[in-house]
């Protein structure tokens, strides 16, 4: 099985942060071996955002009933006092199980 391509990115992030903290390369090197880092940087956050958005909570309804939800502020554009309010109402209506 193919190692992920996530892994395989941070650990390439790993040896450049090491070769450039050891200081031994010319400033060429160290240069080119940055905005590679750099590239890597921002592919290994892409992935775990998008990793991040996958991720659900599990909940248990009143009638037993397992629901998915979305993890995190899927409604940001929700006034705050009614998502306040909407869950107090879930809390009471519901037990988290996850």
């Amino acid at each position: 099985m193919a190692e992920p391509k996530f892994e395989k990115d941070l650990e390439k992030l790993e040896k450049i942060v090491e070769a450039l903290e050891e200081g031994e390369l010319s400033l060429d090197d160290s240069l080119r071996r940055f905005e590679e880092g750099i590239k890597l940087a921002k592919r290994c956050d892409k992935a775990l955002g998008d990793a991040e958005k996958k991720i659900e909570i599990l909940t248990k309804g009143a009638d037993g009933a397992i629901d998915a939800e979305p993890f995190g502020d899927a409604d940001d554009d929700e006034p705050a006092e009614d998502a306040d309010e909407e869950a107090d109402t879930d809390a009471q209506e519901s037990d988290t199980l996850f």
